[in-house]
């Protein structure tokens, strides 16, 4: 281990990591005792040579050292087998019913690049880092020794990807996507092209296009694991659909921002008189509703294919002296981020209160306002202020019911900020 080249930091930037967070930046570095490889492992130090841990290195990317460990430690197999088994026991620990969850969650798992998704007996893995990449042999070894699925596939089409020096890498890894009760094969292969092409990996043949059902909560998904969003589920929610669903007996549900229906379809099943489901994407439209007939829940349902700003301004103008008539008893806003930078957060902001004004005018008197921010760089405070200054704007009064975080397949490190990006809450409209 001594062998290895060690990066030295600048005097005052060793704290940072001592703490806990994995990333040096190229200017927090000293020198580097010999030049290192991209995507080698190097030991780091501080400024008095003392010793703070071992992580991969790229001259390439932003971040030089993604930190692993603060012991010295081999790379191999054997590593990756005990902390994806540190990781699934804290998914046992917290979602114990759970088929469907994410089993590695980079940074907030220790493992800095990685993301693994299980959708019931398939794995889905996301490779972010050069480090991760080169190692992606033993990875997959050691996800087909802990948990045996039936095929793993990757999905490493990250935009984050180019930072890392990295090409798009997509395709099958290991096992197949064979046809069986509980695959639905596309009619048309073609169609794949339309969205996210899957090409050729190390391991040979790709699967066609495939979607497969995913339970959630005991509710059915279908799920494209080929050309979905992400790795082809938002498994963040999990929790959520069923916490949320709690405001939903006998009520007039809006789901604004569907996707497939998390929120919707458990508020239906919740007890809800009829549900409204508002998205852009008349895929996910579609999606959304051979769901709801798949889970037997079709007849409380209504679809539209729309943008949500326009529908909610539509449905809250009114001409002068005219009242508008608050028709929803619960409301759901789960948006996708507003901003990608900490440069656009003016915009979303903006974005954010105008959702949020408009909703609150459709709500009725005792109604739930259920809603959600997945942009890191707008905290649970700035947002919940701009919830609060449309309240004011609009004469509401609201009392806090609930607060939402990411599901515990997500970890939260307080001292990586970056693993915080969900937030949420649910206030009752007092008047």
């Amino acid at each position: 281990m001594d062998s290895l080249p060690t990066v030295l930091l600048k005097p005052g930037e060793a704290d940072r990591v001592v703490a806990g967070h994995p990333w040096i930046y190229g200017n927090e570095i000293l020198r580097v005792t010999r030049p290192p490889a991209d995507g080698e492992l190097v030991q780091v130090k501080d400024h008095r040579q003392r010793f703070l841990g071992v992580g991969f290195f790229n001259s390439k990317s932003k971040i030089h050292v993604r930190v692993l460990s603060p012991e010295r430690v081999e790379i191999n197999q054997a590593f990756f087998e005990e902390r994806l088994r540190a990781a699934l026991a804290l998914r046992q620990k917290y979602l114990p019913q759970a088929t469907s969850f994410r089993v590695a969650n980079a940074e907030s798992d220790f493992l800095s690049g990685l993301i693994a998704d299980k959708y019931e007996d398939v794995l889905v893995l996301q490779i972010s880092s050069l480090g991760m990449e080169k190692r992606k042999q033993p990875i997959v070894a050691a996800l087909q020794k802990i948990l045996s699925p039936r095929a793993i596939l990757e999905r490493s089409d990250a935009a984050s990807r180019k930072f890392e020096g990295l090409e798009t890498a997509n395709g099958m890894l290991a096992g197949a996507l064979e046809r069986s009760a509980a695959i639905l094969e596309c009619a048309d292969a073609s169609a794949l092209s339309s969205t996210r092409h899957v090409a050729s990996s190390e391991s040979g043949d790709v699967s066609p296009r495939s979607k497969i059902f995913v339970n959630l909560n005991g509710l059915k998904f279908e799920t494209d694991l080929a050309g979905g969003h992400k790795t082809g589920l938002y498994l963040d929610q999990q929790v959520n659909y069923q916490a949320v669903s709690q405001f939903a007996r006998g009520a007039q549900v809006l789901d604004c921002f569907s996707f497939v229906g998390g929120f919707g379809l458990h508020a239906a099943r919740a007890g809800a008189a009829h549900v409204h489901f508002l998205d852009q994407s008349a895929e996910a439209i579609e999606a959304a509703k051979r769901n709801a007939a798949a889970n037997g829940l079709a007849g409380q349902c209504s679809f539209e294919t729309v943008n949500v700003f326009d529908w909610l301004k539509a449905g809250t103008a009114v001409r002068p002296h005219e009242k508008i008539i608050p028709r929803f008893d619960l409301i759901v806003l789960d948006p996708p981020s507003f901003t990608r930078s900490r440069a656009a957060v003016p915009d979303a902001l903006r974005g954010y209160k105008e959702i949020h004004l408009r909703a609150l005018k459709l709500l009725k008197p005792g109604g739930a306002l259920a809603t959600f921010c997945c942009s890191h760089h707008v905290n649970a405070g700035l947002f919940q202020d701009t919830l609060l200054s449309a309240a004011y704007d609009t004469r509401k009064i609201l009392r806090r019911v609930a607060i939402y975080s990411q599901s515990p397949d997500h970890p939260v490190i307080p001292m990586i900020p970056e693993t915080e990006y969900l937030k949420g809450f649910a206030f009752e409209l007092v008047r």
